[in-house]
C-alpha cells in the first residue's frame, strides 16, 4: 500500500498538466485532472489509515466489481499524508478527504466538482472521532462506491456526446425511433428482425452493443426468469457461434437482477456472465430493459464484452455508459448525465 514511487512518476506527469488557474477561478486555464479512470487517491492520517477507521474505509473501496468473470476490484486506491496533499497531488480525477475532528457533532459527506481541475470528483469525510467514521463509512458503503462511479461514467458520458458512433445513432433511430450514443470504433454492425447490434469484431477487448425490441403484452416481464428467456432466443437467432449450432446463451446462475431508475422511470437491470453453446467463449454483460408505454413494447438494450486475456472492468463499465444515454421515442438527449448520489455539496 505503499506507493512512493508512483506518486513520484504521478508528479512528473501532473507537473507537465498544471497550467495557470488563475487564482480560484475556474476557467480556461485551469488544468486537466490527471490518472487513469477509476483511480483513487485517499488523502489521510497515516495512523488513522492502520486503524480500524482507515480500514474500514479501505475495505469499503477495495470491493470487487459485480458481474465479472474474475475478480476485479472497483478502484485503484492510492494514498497520501494531509502534508503531503498539495501541487500535483490536488488534481487527481477522484479524491476522498478523510476529515476526523471533534469540531463536527455527527458524521457526514460532501463533495466539491472540478475544485483543482477538470474532470475532477473530490469527497470529503467528516466525523467528530474514528469510531463514529469507522461505522459511517461502513453503513455508507455503496454510496460511497457509487458516488465515484456515476462520476467516471458521466465523464464517459460527456464524451460519448462529443465523439458517438453517428451510423449506429442513425440506424437505432431509424430501426427503433431512439436515440443512443455508443463509442466510435464500433464499426460492425448487424440488422435483424427488430434488433441491432454493433461491435468492434476485436479478437480480444472486444465491445458489443445490442438493442432490441417486443411487445408488452405479459405484467411478469420484468422478472429474471422471463428476462433470460427472451435474451437467450433473441441471442440464439441472432448471435451465432463459430461452429455449427452454436450461439450465444446466459449463465442464469451467474447473472444478477436488479431494479433501477433510469430518469425517473422504472428499469430493470441485468448483469453477469454470457456463454457461447458449443464453444469456449464468454465473458460479462449489462442489460437494461425499459418500456415504451406510448407504443406499448419492451426495448432493451445491452453491451456485452469478449476479452479472455484482459482486465474487463474499464471495457464494461465504459460501455455501459452508452446504455443510460438510450432516450426512449419521445425523451430528449439532454440532460444524460446520471444523477449523483445524495450527498451535500460544499
Amino acid at each position: 500500500m505503499r506507493n512512493h514511487l508512483f506518486f513520484i512518476a504521478l508528479t512528473l506527469v501532473a507537473l507537465s498538466l498544471v497550467a495557470c488557474k488563475g487564482g480560484n477561478k475556474k476557467g480556461a486555464f485551469e488544468p486537466t485532472s490527471s490518472g487513469r479512470p477509476y483511480e483513487l487517491l485517499v488523502v489521510v492520517d497515516h495512523g488513522l489509515w492502520e486503524r480500524p477507521a482507515g480500514r474500514a474505509l479501505f475495505n469499503v473501496l477495495d470491493t470487487d466489481v459485480p458481474g465479472l468473470p474474475q475478480a476485479e476490484r472497483s478502484f485503484r486506491i492510492m494514498y497520501t499524508a494531509p502534508d503531503n496533499y498539495n501541487g500535483p497531488l490536488k488534481i487527481v480525477r477522484n479524491i476522498i478527504v478523510v476529515d476526523v475532528q471533534n469540531i463536527y457533532s455527527a458524521p457526514k459527506m460532501t463533495y466539491e466538482k472540478d475544485p483543482y481541475a477538470a474532470p475532477q470528483m473530490v469527497l470529503t469525510i467528516k466525523a467528530p472521532d474514528e469510531a463514529s467514521f469507522e461505522q459511517y463509512v461502513t453503513e455508507q458503503k455503496q454510496n460511497i462506491i457509487n458516488f465515484f462511479t456515476r462520476a467516471e461514467m458521466n465523464r464517459q458520458i460527456a464524451l460519448l456526446e462529443q465523439t458517438h458512433n453517428d451510423y449506429v445513432a442513425t440506424k437505432v433511430k431509424s430501426l427503433f425511433d431512439c436515440d443512443v450514443w455508443v463509442p466510435g470504433e464500433l464499426a460492425s454492425s448487424k440488422q435483424g428482425e427488430h434488433f441491432f447490434w454493433a461491435g468492434t469484431n476485436a479478437a480480444t477487448g472486444d465491445e458489443n452493443f445490442v438493442i432490441y425490441s417486443f411487445p408488452y403484452t405479459d405484467k411478469n416481464t420484468f422478472t429474471k426468469a422471463y428476462f433470460v428467456h427472451v435474451r437467450d432466443s433473441v441471442m440464439k437467432a441472432n448471435i451465432p457461434g463459430s461452429y455449427p449450432d452454436s450461439y450465444m446463451t446466459t449463465d442464469s446462475l451467474l447473472s444478477d437482477v436488479r431494479p433501477i431508475s433510469i430518469r425517473g422511470e422504472y428499469a430493470l437491470e441485468m448483469r453477469g456472465l454470457w456463454r457461447v453453446k458449443g464453444d469456449m467463449m464468454g465473458g460479462p454483460y449489462v442489460s437494461h430493459m425499459r418500456l415504451d408505454r406510448p407504443n406499448q413494447r419492451i426495448i432493451v438494450d445491452e453491451i456485452f464484452i469478449y476479452s479472455p486475456d484482459k482486465l474487463k472492468r474499464n471495457l464494461v463499465r465504459r460501455m455501459e455508459a452508452s446504455l443510460y444515454t438510450l432516450r426512449l421515442p419521445g425523451e430528449l438527449q439532454k440532460g444524460t448525465e446520471l444523477p449523483e448520489v445524495v450527498i451535500t455539496p460544499n
